[in-house]
């Protein structure tokens, strides 16, 4: 799994609510979340987010409350995958459950800045800043975690597996 994008950083203990509004939580339709997402912390971000940018934020990113809208809305949005030194555990989560690719990478989140073009290789871990050349090491996300994002998350991961136990 490889992502390409540019980089939007933002800073640490960006919560949930940062990441989508509680006020838009009357929805759970990932395209009107995607409208939303992040506006509070850069009200141009979703309308300039582009299919494969990448988030690098500060520690501690997706904390707050524990909905799955967050990372709907940054996957709906087109966001690729998050950088950061670490993350709420059940963000965490919730994330793969949804489909979205995140890696902890302190080093990474540290020198990657706004703008810069990034390419992040789920094998192996490897985020390469394209525009310094430099590379940094992140824990490669295993394969059946892999499988989880390639599917679309846990959910239509496990219809997937069950059609194909009843057809076998």
């Amino acid at each position: 799994m490889n992502i390409r994008g540019k980089v939007w950083k933002f800073g640490k203990n960006i919560d949930t609510d940062v990441i989508i509004p509680a006020r838009y939580l009357n929805t759970s339709e990932p395209a009107e979340l995607a409208k939303h997402c992040m506006e509070d912390a850069d009200p141009e971000f979703a309308i300039k987010v582009q299919p494969g940018d990448i988030i690098v934020a500060g520690k501690n990113f997706g904390c707050g409350s524990s909905r799955e809208h967050a990372p709907i809305a940054l996957k709906a949005a087109g966001v690729g995958c998050v950088i950061a030194p670490s993350f709420a555990r059940i963000f965490y989560r919730n994330s793969f459950n949804m489909g979205l690719p995140i890696f902890e990478c302190e080093e990474a989140a540290v020198a990657l800045e706004q703008g810069h073009e990034v390419e992040v290789n789920g094998d192996t871990g490897e985020i390469h800043d394209l525009t310094t050349g430099k590379t940094f090491h992140a824990q490669p996300i295993p394969a059946f975690m892999q499988e989880l994002i390639a599917d679309g998350g846990l959910i239509p991961h496990v219809l997937k597996r069950s059609r194909a136990a009843t057809t076998s």
